[in-house]
């Protein structure tokens, strides 16, 4: 079958860019962002080589290199022990995708926090050229900004993944920069500036701008308090404005390489949580594919005829300890009603208690919801499955969300 396909030009692998640009890299001992760069565009393999294309060196290449991401820690309990407040800045945790948006020679360049070259995705970017000067390098976040507001992760799913942007989804989830940090300034690396000065170039930067031309363009609010329990309080009206929680900054810290700890935390509210019932199973990945590890969970609702039923809303498959899936394991593979293909669906009997980062209203779902980040808090023994929650319970913890279908 493998020699036949060979022959015929049938074998066809799936191969993630970013792993081939790796194991490029890897080969040529090139930067992966500057290969990134070489190999966008429409180049034929017909008209040219690839020692043209890979291997010689041009100064054009440089154009889009991106810093390394500067990467925060997370506070467990309370910042108490961080010292005193007054020596922080506060902003919100925003949501959406971790970019540099790369302004020089006249060209943008923008690279997600995967070290992806993800230009072609937000058109409406290349607005900043011409208004914003070469030589800046802005770090920030992408975020769906839809009808005059933030909108949620699910909305920004939409145009994630798409290879074409059309001129309808442009239209249907508009995006805006949602900048924190300046790591280039007039073409010289400011990363080792504090914090504080590198934010008093950024807001002399965009202030103005902003002031005299609508750009898809804003500035992330840092604010100072007093207290940490000031801080506490803004942390608990994360949600009221589409964050995920605070991130804590020092005002002398430099702009640092990967995850350093000590200058920059990030305080995430605590996760919405729910008890759901186990109702369909599949072998996980990896060291557990022996084991039914991946699960998908259901709430209770009523049908048409008003009587109850479960009707499921997420996936599942990390939470529990390894003696926890092998019990669940067991039970499954001798309670199981139905297979379709690798999915097994069991018999209803376990409760879980499932946390979840945010909610949207969702038609793609049979739920009619869509969580974000759902993982099992916790195997509720305690509880039998008329306990479970409802799906009207689910739908109480949506105030204000907008569908990510509208």
């Amino acid at each position: 079958f493998v020699f036949t396909k060979l022959i015929t030009g049938g074998f066809r692998i799936g191969l993630s860019q970013k792993l081939m640009t790796k194991a490029l890299a890897q080969a040529t001992e090139i930067d992966e962002d500057i290969l990134a760069y070489k190999l966008m565009g429409n180049w034929d393999p017909n008209s040219i080589s690839f020692q043209k294309l890979v291997l010689e060196e041009n100064k054009s290449d440089y154009l889009s290199k991106p810093f390394p991401f500067y990467l925060a820690h997370a506070i467990e309990d309370t910042p108490d022990k961080l010292g005193d407040v007054k020596d922080w800045f506060v902003e919100h945790k925003w949501d959406g995708i971790r970019s540099q948006i790369i302004i020089r020679n006249n060209e943008i360049f923008i690279w997600s926090r995967g070290e992806e070259l993800v230009t072609d995705k937000y058109p409406e970017f290349n607005s900043f050229i011409g208004q914003i000067p070469n030589g800046t390098v802005l770090d920030g976040e992408i975020l769906p900004f839809l009808n005059g507001e933030i909108g949620t992760f699910n909305d920004l799913q939409t145009r994630i993944g798409r290879k074409t942007i059309s001129k309808a989804l442009l239209k249907k989830t508009p995006v805006v920069l949602k900048a924190y940090d300046l790591l280039e300034w007039k073409g010289k690396d400011i990363r080792k500036q504090p914090f504080s000065e590198r934010r008093k170039f950024l807001e002399a930067l965009v202030r103005p701008i902003l002031e005299n031309i609508a750009l898809p363009l804003h500035l992330s609010e840092t604010m100072e308090f007093s207290n940490w329990e000031e801080a506490v309080q803004e942390r608990n009206r994360s949600r009221e404005v589409k964050s995920e929680g605070l991130m804590l900054k020092r005002k002398d810290s430099p702009y640092l390489v990967g995850r350093k700890k000590g200058n920059w935390w990030k305080w995430k509210v605590d996760p919405l949580t729910i008890d759901a019932v186990l109702t369909y199973a599949m072998r996980g990945h990896g060291r557990r594919s022996n084991l039914f590890t991946d699960y998908t969970f259901a709430l209770w609702d009523q049908n048409e005829i008003g009587e109850k039923e479960l009707v499921t809303f997420a996936k599942a498959y990390s939470g529990l300890t390894d003696a926890e899936f092998s019990k669940i394991d067991a039970w499954i593979k001798k309670n199981t009603l139905e297979r379709f293909g690798p999915v097994r669906s069991v018999t209803p009997h376990h409760v879980f208690e499932i946390a979840f980062e945010g909610i949207a209203i969702s038609k793609r779902h049979k739920s009619g919801v869509a969580t974000r980040f759902p993982r099992i808090l916790r195997w509720r023994t305690d509880k039998k499955i008329n306990e479970a929650n409802t799906l009207e319970d689910l739908k109480g913890f949506i105030s204000g969300s907008k569908s990510d279908d509208e």
